[in-house]
């Protein structure tokens, strides 16, 4: 009976001794390879190897290797910080075979590569290949790693040739490509002098025949990932080296046109290659990578170079379209409406040619312009709501009422159902509901939530018509409005001022500081919706970093992303850390166009891990720690953060401020004072928050523990909120949020108070629950 194979992947320090020994004894022939251990055993025969171990997995591991998400009790683990789960994971290495046993010890590797231990780390990676095929690849470059951090560079170069030449063909190879061309120099030289010292080695290498030298390697990684970090990295070395290399600018243009240094980059690419040729006669920057320029730019708000760009790209209606929105917004109108009028003309039929044509309405609202908003009319309906509301401005403009009130009648009886409709019939209630008839807004206002549900003003206006109704003692349609918001706009502002309304316990402006919800944080991940199986299995197992890093490998189609793609970047962008750009990676997601994008987008809207996403909670300890110690609410502190910095811990403000919770330096330092830090930054977590909670605890001991008033002062200042306050009676808080005097303040109140609504509706299990009953159609996820 054969011996069973387990017995040789367990860690057991007696049992390698033994078999040390008994491989030392083995034939000659295979003498130096095995006394280089099992990373240079591979090299030659690796594929065989590897597509024998591939067969070899024990049966729970096959969905892992077919991307589907399979869930142990190590998943759970993956959220404790390392030494807290190392007693765990060891208990677990130990056990039976099992995915389990291999996920544990991937885990434990990786953990001590971290704190620096390779020689410990090693012992788990041993012979790990054979037991966990899906990440193979990785433990390679796990145990390369690992030898890094041993005295033997030898073995580490080793290590990351094995890489090279084992998995050419896969993402890896670039991370050993960056190892062995791209590292310290003294480095590798001090492993090359141990390297050829060993005369065995020597024979060795002579055997294998392979140099990580060889250009087939770098063209291959070129070719298949151009999008790896790692290769952008060489290239972003190898321009320093020699700037005249346009490829490379090119490769740099297409994969990093949103990192923060990109624009210089472009700006040499474009002006010296910008209509240069190749020897073959090809323009050296194609198209696409136009495109690409343009988007770089566009992200740096330089939108003349933009436009400039979206105009050598491939001329299609949305491109041109974009090229002359950038002009637009480089504040350059006449330019911006000569490059509209193009698009109408080469365009005609295009969709962006009814944008083009409401947009040279904005530019220049005139009499003239009426042509062109009836061909909108009559050719592009979806869009002749809009068309309909700027023809009645510009009538009303040039005093011809009549027939603006004539375009508004048209607006609402054959185009009600459209968003132009909407905003008009918002705008009416409003201004009725100012001036004290409520009964009249109420009428504006109540059609908005059923023939345009999914318009701007849908939430806000279903909300006042449960206020307005409310005050004309309408009690039950009041109800039934506040529950329709919650139902049908369960993410919003609005949802929570209704939920205060129906008497909810969520905490009202007055007693929000106060409260203290329950948190509870989801026990594992979700799955990925795209990706490989090794990048799926890396981000369950919480390993970010690797994640990324093969994602952006993955990830080559980033130009016109699909939603799955998006929404996956977005995931593994917050991942990192990177909250500013995932948040804003998956809030973009619902600006898709297509019916078929937009299905997709509900869809992916309906999951836990889309709004888990966009309400992230990193620094919760810190956060609960400085909340409890200020008595305010951890959640609250939290929605402000979101707000005010996304999570990013180094952001600075045009103003000055500073960190997660936007600190002046002048009012940290007085913050600093009255709790006695003495040594502080405002970029370090810890110390931002410390100051942050002090000082929305004292905007609250000034406003009497009003939050409502407490945030408001927080972005405009108490002087500000103090004139607003001013001479007024007793006011509605509802109707104050309405008409605070800065829109940017408005907004923000609005934001942080939804933010913290959001928070306590994914993480609060009691207020998720109340949520779902509301919900007209809530996911199963929700219903969890």
């Amino acid at each position: 009976m054969q011996k069973s194979r387990l017995i040789f992947s367990r860690y057991s320090p007696s049992r390698l001794e033994r078999r040390r020994k008994q491989l030392v004894l083995a034939s000659g022939a295979g003498l130096c390879a095995l006394l280089m251990g099992a990373t240079l055993l591979g090299t030659k025969y690796s594929s065989h190897i590897h597509q024998w171990s591939m067969g070899l997995p024990f049966q729970e591991q096959s969905p892992v290797l077919q991307g589907k998400q399979v869930n142990t009790p190590v998943l759970q683990l993956v959220s404790l910080p390392s030494k807290k789960r190392a007693a765990q994971l060891e208990a677990i290495a130990f056990g039976p075979q099992s995915l389990d046993r291999v996920r544990a010890r991937y885990l434990l590797a990786a953990d001590l590569i971290e704190q620096k231990q390779g020689k410990q780390a090693l012992r788990w990676l041993e012979g790990l290949e054979w037991d966990y095929p899906v990440l193979a690849a990785q433990i390679a470059v796990k145990r390369a790693q690992a030898y890094e951090l041993t005295p033997n560079k030898a073995k580490a170069r080793l290590a990351w040739e094995d890489v090279l030449k084992r998995y050419s063909d896969e993402p890896v190879a670039a991370e050993a490509l960056y190892a062995l061309w791209s590292a310290n120099p003294q480095y590798w030289e001090k492993a090359k002098q141990e390297y050829h010292s060993n005369p065995l080695v020597e024979i060795a290498r002579h055997w294998y025949a392979f140099s990580p030298d060889d250009p087939q390697y770098w063209e291959r990684a070129l070719k298949k990932f151009p999008s790896h970090p790692r290769i952008l990295e060489i290239a972003r070395q190898q321009l320093q080296q020699n700037p005249n290399q346009p490829q490379l600018m090119v490769l740099l243009a297409r994969y990093t046109f949103d990192s923060p240094d990109i624009s210089s980059v472009l700006d040499r690419l474009v002006s010296q290659y910008g209509h240069s040729q190749s020897k073959k006669g090809r323009t050296l920057i194609q198209p696409k990578d136009w495109e690409a320029i343009a988007l770089g730019y566009w992200n740096e708000r330089k939108y003349s170079q933009a436009s400039a760009a979206y105009a050598k790209a491939e001329h299609t209606p949305r491109n041109a379209y974009l090229s002359a929105l950038a002009l637009q917004y480089a504040h350059k109108p006449q330019s911006a409406k000569r490059a509209y009028k193009e698009l109408v003309r080469d365009f005609p039929h295009a969709e962006e040619t009814a944008s083009a044509l409401i947009q040279v309405a904005k530019i220049e609202p005139s009499e003239d312009i009426i042509p062109a908003l009836d061909q909108v009319i009559q050719q592009f309906p979806e869009r002749a709501g809009e068309a309909l509301l700027a023809r009645a401005e510009i009538l009303d403009g040039i005093g011809v009422t009549q027939a603006a009130n004539q375009a508004r009648e048209l607006l609402l009886t054959q185009h009600g159902n459209s968003d132009a409709a909407a905003d008009y019939r918002w705008r009416m209630a409003q201004t009725k509901a100012k001036a004290g008839d409520l009964g009249a807004a109420l009428q504006w206002a109540g059609p908005i939530m059923v023939s345009n549900p999914n318009s701007e003003p849908a939430r806000q206006a279903g909300f006042w018509v449960g206020k307005w109704a409310s005050k004309l003692g309408l009690r039950q349609e009041a109800k039934v409005a506040f529950e329709q918001v919650i139902a049908k706009y369960p993410q919003s502002y609005y949802a929570w001022r209704s939920a205060v309304q129906l008497g909810w316990n969520v905490g009202d402006f007055t007693t929000v500081r106060q409260l203290d919800p329950q948190v509870v944080l989801p026990a594992m991940r979700p799955e990925l919706p795209v990706g490989s199986p090794a990048l799926k299995e890396l981000y369950q197992l919480g390993q970010d970093q690797d994640a990324w890093t093969l994602w952006q490998a993955e990830f080559q189609n980033r130009l016109q992303p699909t939603v799955a793609e998006q929404f996956t970047d977005g995931i593994m962008r917050v991942g990192v850390g990177d909250y500013l750009e995932g948040i804003a990676k998956i809030s973009k997601l619902e600006d898709r166009d297509t019916p078929e994008e937009q299905a997709e987008y509900q869809q992916i809207k309906q999951q836990l891990a889309y709004w888990h996403a966009l309400y992230p909670f990193p620094f919760v300890e810190v956060i609960e720690e400085q909340s409890q110690q200020r008595d305010l609410n951890p959640l609250l502190v939290t929605a402000l953060i979101r707000q005010e910095s996304r999570f990013k811990s180094d952001i600075r403000s045009k103003a000055g401020a500073v960190g997660l919770m936007q600190m002046m330096p002048s009012t940290g330092a007085w913050a600093a004072k009255e709790i006695n830090l003495k040594k502080y930054a405002l970029e370090n977590p810890n110390d931002n928050i410390k100051l942050g909670t002090w000082f929305l605890d004292q905007t609250h001991r000034v406003f009497k523990n009003n939050s409502l008033l407490a945030v408001a002062s927080y972005n405009a200042g108490q002087g500000n909120l103090s004139r607003w306050l001013q001479n007024q009676q007793p006011i509605d808080p509802d109707e104050f949020v309405e008409t605070i005097p800065f829109d940017e303040t408005q907004d923000y109140v609005k934001q942080v108070f939804g933010n913290y609504w959001n928070y306590l509706r994914l993480y609060d299990p009691q207020v998720a629950q109340q949520v779902a009953q509301h919900t007209a159609n809530p996911s199963i996820a929700m219903r969890r």
